[in-house]
């Protein structure tokens, strides 16, 4: 897993989806930790008042997501043995469903 020989397209939006991972957990980890959201968020997505109470929730469960983006995409940008890129991608995995738990459970 390598990019020798790869498409300089897929390169391209390998680095976007990593940026993008970057940038959802970053913006998770900062609503978790403040407890509330940014107010251009708000007004953007419209978030119903039942979404404004839980900013711990729904912030946890996007900086596992986005993480969960960058860990999956990290084989195919830095070169690494096969067996190392099936086990990066399966802690993608488990960081997304763990998410997804959190995102259920998780009572705040």
């Amino acid at each position: 897993m390598s990019l020798d020989g790869e498409d300089p397209v897929m390169i391209a939006l390998r680095l976007v989806a990593v940026v993008l991972g970057l940038a959802a957990a970053a913006l998770g980890v900062r609503v978790a930790m403040s407890r509330r959201f940014p107010a251009a968020w708000v007004r953007l997505a419209r978030l119903t008042a039942s979404q404004q109470s839980r900013p711990m929730r729904i912030g946890s469960a996007q900086a596992m997501i986005g993480a969960g983006l960058v860990v999956q995409q990290a084989p195919f940008l830095i070169s690494m043995p096969f067996p190392v890129g099936r086990a990066l991608f399966a802690v993608s995995l488990l960081l997304l469903v763990t998410a997804a738990g959190s995102y259920a459970l998780l009572r705040r």
